[in-house]
């Protein structure tokens, strides 16, 4: 079972528990048949290495400890 979002002809949204195949429920507030809606996923890519958001921020971090320890290293 995975969980669905659902949308009337009057605009109003559900969720439901349902088989992956279910493609219509009822609506909870107006009991109209309800389809099932994909939903986006949101994630956040950085624009330059396509990478996650958070992976660039720890290289970034990761790099500029290494420029550092080299700077000390060589002085």
């Amino acid at each position: 079972m995975i969980m669905f979002d659902f949308k009337c002809d009057n605009g109003h949204v559900t969720e439901g528990l349902v088989k992956r195949d279910t493609k219509v429920i009822d609506c909870h507030e107006c009991g109209q048949p309800s389809k099932k809606q994909i939903t986006p996923v949101r994630c956040k890519i950085d624009a330059i290495s396509g990478d996650s958001i958070k992976a660039t921020r720890k290289w970034e971090r990761n790099r500029a400890e290494k420029l550092s320890q080299e700077r000390k290293a060589n002085s």
